[in-house]
Parts: structure tokens; C-alpha cells; sequence
């Protein structure tokens, strides 16, 4: 864990440092949303369009290591603890590359969301995927459902099921590279389909099984 936590620090390190090194170069108003064609639509001052992503990132990090010691069912989370330091892994260096991309844009290097978003979140719906065949009952991280939390078999049974559909959503999600105009649609919709299938069939798992 000590190490994984350097390797936390060291994301977020890099993410200040390029903060303060390009902070002069950024414009007073920063563009930090795009809307689903992506055109810029949002913007924030200098000082949030620079820190901001790391300063959620330092959040992020202690939300994630405090979960582990205050879960009901923390001897649950220690079985996956390894799988649940790289899913952190992923998060961290996920919210890293927006953040690059923001900052990438905003010096003039007019590399879209677009073209970014969908291989982003190709490698962290299938990390999300690797991560839920993985995880046990607990209170914080997974599907978290009432019938998924009442019964293990529910869980494990929703999670096996959880793990296939979030792999090929990312797999589907790539399909945004190839048609800017439904990049939005593509990355999106197999991720809330997924989710919601996923309620529907935990309830109907722990009724089989009442």
C-alpha cells in the first residue's frame, strides 16, 4: 500500500507542477467544458481552470483510502485491496488526462475532448469492469444496490454479470473515435444501459432467490 500511495502523490505531484509551470501561459478565462459537439461552452478563471483537477484528485485520494478503514465490512475490502489500489490507479490517471487535454487546449494545442474521451473512457469502464469481478460485499465501491447489499450470492452473481457489460461498454465506447457526432451517444448510453439493467437484475436475483 505505501507504494501505491507514493504513486497517488506522484499524479498529483505532476499535476501541480505542470500547473505552476504553465499557470503565466494560461489565459485569464480558462475554457473547461465542452458541450457534445465539442464546443467550448464553459469556462472558469485561470487559477480553478489550472488547479482544480488536482485539487480534486488530493480529495479523490483520501475519499479512497478513507473507505477501507471506516466500511462495516472493511475485512471484505481487504480481500480485493490490491485490485481496489489499481482501480485508484485508474481513476487518478484518467482525471489526469482530462486534465492535460484542458490544459493542452487552453495553450493553444487544439486537441479536443472528443477525440480524447472516447479511449479515456475506454480504459476506465474496462477497469471498472476487471474491478467489480473482483470486489466483495461492502458499503462503498461496486453495485451497490439493497438486493446486491442483503445477499452475497446476489452481489457476486450482479458483479459477475457487472464486470462483462462495463468490458464491452468499453469496447463500444471506441466507436467514438471514428463518428464525432455520436462520440457523446457511444461512450454514454452502454454506460447507463448497463447500470440500469444492472438494478433491474439484482431485484430480480434476490427475488429468485427468496
Amino acid at each position: 500500500m505505501k507504494k501505491t500511495l507514493y504513486f497517488f502523490l506522484a499524479i498529483v505531484g505532476l499535476s501541480f507542477l505542470i500547473g505552476i509551470l504553465v499557470y503565466s501561459k494560461m489565459p485569464i478565462m480558462v475554457a473547461s467544458h465542452w458541450d457534445a459537439q465539442g464546443e467550448i461552452n464553459g469556462y472558469v478563471s485561470r487559477f480553478w481552470g489550472v488547479f482544480l483537477m488536482p485539487i480534486i484528485s488530493i480529495a479523490l485520494i483520501m475519499l479512497f483510502l478513507l473507505i477501507p478503514k471506516i466500511d462495516p465490512l472493511k475485512k471484505n475490502i481487504a480481500d480485493f485491496q490490491s485490485h481496489y489500489d489499481k482501480f485508484i490507479v485508474v481513476v487518478l490517471l484518467f482525471l489526469f488526462i482530462i486534465y492535460i487535454q484542458t490544459i493542452l487546449w487552453n495553450l493553444g494545442i487544439k486537441i479536443g475532448p472528443l477525440a480524447v474521451m472516447p479511449w479515456a473512457f475506454a480504459i476506465l469502464l474496462y477497469s471498472v469492469g476487471d474491478f467489480l469481478q473482483h470486489t466483495k460485499r461492502n458499503w462503498f465501491v461496486g453495485i451497490r444496490t439493497p438486493w446486491t447489499l442483503s445477499s452475497d450470492k446476489v452481489w457476486k452473481k450482479t458483479h459477475a454479470l457487472g464486470a462483462k457489460l462495463y468490458k464491452i461498454s468499453a469496447l463500444i465506447s471506441l466507436l467514438g473515435i471514428f463518428s464525432a457526432k455520436y462520440t457523446l451517444a457511444f461512450v454514454l448510453a452502454p454506460i447507463l444501459a448497463s447500470s440500469l439493467y444492472l438494478v433491474l437484475y439484482s431485484y430480480l436475483e434476490f427475488e429468485k432467490e427468496k
